[in-house]
C-alpha cells in the first residue's frame, strides 16, 4: 500500500532578511499523525520556518506542500487556514467572547444581520465533544485555565478542516499536570491522522511525546531522526555542534580576572526568594569580583529572578540584600538607592526613550545629580554623557544626538551607560547583547567583566552562551527550580543539556 502524503513537506526552503539569511535550504517533513519536534538554539531558523510555513511569510526559494499539494497562494488567508494552523505561547482567542463565540469568530457570513445564539452555542457543542474537549461553549475565555484556551484553539483550528497543527512553546506556562493532560490529548488526536509540528526548549518532552526530531542550527537542516533510540548527547550535540566525544571542559579564565575570595563578604544575596508560578525558592549569593549567570530557556524563570532581582518584580517571599542592606521588594527606586543597576530585557520598550537625545537617556537614573536643589543642567548632563561615550566607545554624533538614530549596539551601550551612570555594587542584565553585532556583543560583555573586575558584582540572565561564556559562575533555571550549577570550565553539551531539561548537575 502507498504511503499517505505527507502532512507537510517543504524542501530546500530559502528566506533572507536583507542580508542576513534566516533559512538556507532546510528540509522538513511531518507525516500524518505524527508528532514531529522542530528543535535549535535561539537564530536557528525555526520560527522563520513557522511563519513559511502558516504563511506569514514567502519564502525566497524551495517548495511546501500539504498532502501531497503545494501550498496556497501567499495571501489567501482561508486556504492557508484549511491546511495549516498554529497554536502560539501566547493565547490568540480573545478573553471577552464566549468559547463558541471564539470558536466561530468571522464565520457568520457576509449576509448574517442576526445570530441564532442558540443554534451558534449548539453547533460549539457539537464541535468540541467532536474533539473531546470538555469546555462549556457559554463560558467567557478570559475565566478558562491556559490549558483550556489551548484545547479551544486546537479544536477551532481543526474544524476550518486543518490536519497538521504547529505548538510552538505550547508547554511554557503549564504546570505538570497541565502539561500531562496536554499530551493526553495531543496522542488522543494523533490517533485520528493530525499532524503535530511541536517547538520548544525542552527536549525532555520531545522524547515523552514526539516519534521524529529535525535539528537545525544556523538555518540550516543538519538532523533528522526518529526520537526512539537517539541518545540525548547526540541531540544536544546536533543543536551545538560539538561531538558528544568533545566533553572536555573549557579552561578556566585566567588568574586575573578571577572572582575575589569566597570568603569576601557577598554584594549581592538571596534567601528563599520567590515568585509564585515563575520560579521556587531561590538562595543566590554574589561575591566581588565575580559575574554570576543565570541561565534558562523560555519559561524556565530566569527571566523573572532577574527582574525581581532588579524591583521590577515583587516577590511572594525571601529577600533581597545589597552589601547586607535588605531591598524593599519590587521597588525600582528603592533597588537604585540599594545599589542596583539593571539592563532590561527589550531595550526599545523598557530601555530608552526614542526620542530623547544620548545624554538624556544615559543620565535618567542620576538626573537629580545634575544641577542645584534639582534642578538639571544642560551643561552638567552632556559633560556627564561625554564620559560616558568615552567609556563605553558609544558611536554618536554626539551627545545631543537622538538614541533613535544609533545602531542596536550603540542603543544598547546607551542603556549600560544608564545602568552604570550610580556606580551600582551589582549589575544586573538580561539578555545584554540580543539584537547586537558581534562585535558590539564583545563590547558589551566587555564592560558587564569590567565591572566585576574593579570590585562590583554582576548578573547576567541569558540563554545565550556567548553571554554565559563570560561568568565565573553559571546557575541553571528549568521549569522554575534550580537544576544545575557550574563554577567554570563547562562545555556547550552540558550547559544546553542543563537548561533544556535533559541533565542535572548540582
Amino acid at each position: 500500500m502507498d504511503q499517505a502524503p505527507a502532512a507537510v513537506q517543504a524542501e530546500g526552503v530559502v528566506k533572507r532578511f536583507g542580508p542576513t539569511v534566516a533559512l538556507d535550504g532546510v528540509r522538513l517533513t511531518v507525516r500524518p499523525g505524527e508528532s514531529h519536534a522542530l528543535v535549535g538554539r535561539n537564530g536557528a531558523g525555526k520560527s522563520t520556518l513557522v511563519g513559511v510555513l502558516t504563511g506569514l511569510l514567502r519564502a525566497d526559494a524551495g517548495t511546501v506542500t500539504f498532502g501531497g499539494e503545494p501550498a496556497p497562494a501567499f495571501g489567501d488567508t482561508a486556504a492557508w487556514r484549511s491546511a495549516v494552523a498554529c497554536v502560539h505561547q501566547k493565547s490568540m482567542i480573545v478573553p471577552d467572547l464566549s468559547v463558541a463565540e471564539n470558536l466561530f469568530l468571522n464565520r457568520f457570513g457576509p449576509h448574517s444581520r442576526r445570530i441564532a445564539w442558540g443554534r451558534l452555542r449548539r453547533r460549539a457543542e457539537q464541535l468540541l465533544a467532536d474533539y473531546g474537549v470538555r469546555v462549556d461553549p457559554a463560558t467567557r475565555a478570559r475565566d478558562l485555565t491556559v490549558e483550556q484556551r489551548q484545547f479551544v484553539e486546537i479544536a477551532r483550528a481543526l474544524s476550518f478542516g486543518a490536519r497538521l497543527i504547529v505548538l510552538d512553546e505550547p508547554t511554557a506556562r503549564l504546570d505538570a499536570r497541565g502539561i500531562e493532560r496536554l499530551f493526553e490529548k495531543l496522542r488522543e488526536l494523533q490517533g485520528r491522522g493530525v499532524a503535530f509540528l511541536f517547538i520548544s526548549h525542552h527536549l525532555q518532552e520531545v522524547y515523552e511525546l514526539c516519534t521524529a526530531v529535525t535539528v537545525y542550527r544556523d538555518a540550516r537542516h543538519v538532523l533528522t531522526a526518529p526520537v526512539p533510540g537517539l541518545a540525548r548527547a547526540e541531540l544536544v550535540a546536533a543543536m551545538t555542534g560539538e561531538r558528544p566525544a568533545d566533553g572536555a571542559a573549557r579552561p578556566a579564565r585566567d588568574d586575573r580576572a578571577a572572582p575575589r575570595e569566597r570568603s569576601a563578604e557577598p554584594v549581592l544575596s538571596t534567601e528563599g526568594l520567590t515568585v509564585r508560578g515563575r520560579f521556587a525558592p531561590v538562595d543566590l549569593t554574589v561575591r566581588p569580583g565575580e559575574v554570576l549567570g543565570l541561565a534558562g530557556s523560555a519559561a524556565s524563570g530566569n527571566t523573572a529572578l532577574g527582574e525581581t532581582l532588579a524591583g521590577m518584580r515583587k516577590a511572594d517571599g525571601g529577600t533581597v540584600r545589597v552589601r547586607g542592606r535588605t531591598v524593599r521588594g519590587g521597588s525600582v527606586p528603592h533597588a537604585l538607592d540599594a545599589g542596583i543597576g539593571y539592563v532590561p530585557e527589550d531595550r526599545h520598550a523598557q530601555g530608552l526613550v526614542p526620542d530623547r537625545s544620548v545624554a538624556e537617556n544615559a543620565t535618567l537614573t542620576v538626573a537629580g545629580q545634575l544641577g542645584p536643589w534639582g534642578t538639571v543642567l544642560p551643561s552638567r548632563t552632556r559633560e556627564f554623557a561625554r564620559a560616558m561615550i568615552d567609556s563605553l566607545d558609544i558611536r554618536t554624533q554626539g551627545p545631543g544626538q537622538p538614541v533613535s538614530g544609533l545602531s542596536g549596539g550603540n542603543q544598547q551601550k546607551v542603556v549600560v551607560a544608564r545602568a552604570l551612570a550610580r556606580e551600582p555594587s551589582v549589575l544586573v542584565a538580561l539578555r545584554p547583547t540580543a539584537g547586537v553585532d558581534v562585535k558590539s556583543k564583545e563590547a558589551l560583555l566587555g564592560v558587564v567583566r569590567r565591572v566585576a573586575d574593579e570590585g562590583s558584582a554582576a548578573v547576567i540572565v541569558s540563554d545565550e552562551l556567548d553571554d554565559l561564556r563570560v561568568c565565573d559562575r553559571v546557575i541553571v533555571l528549568f521549569h522554575g527550580r534550580v537544576v544545575a550549577a557550574f563554577d567554570g570550565g563547562w562545555s556547550d553539551g552540558e550547559l544546553v543539556a542543563a537548561m533544556e531539561g535533559v541533565g542535572e548537575r548540582q
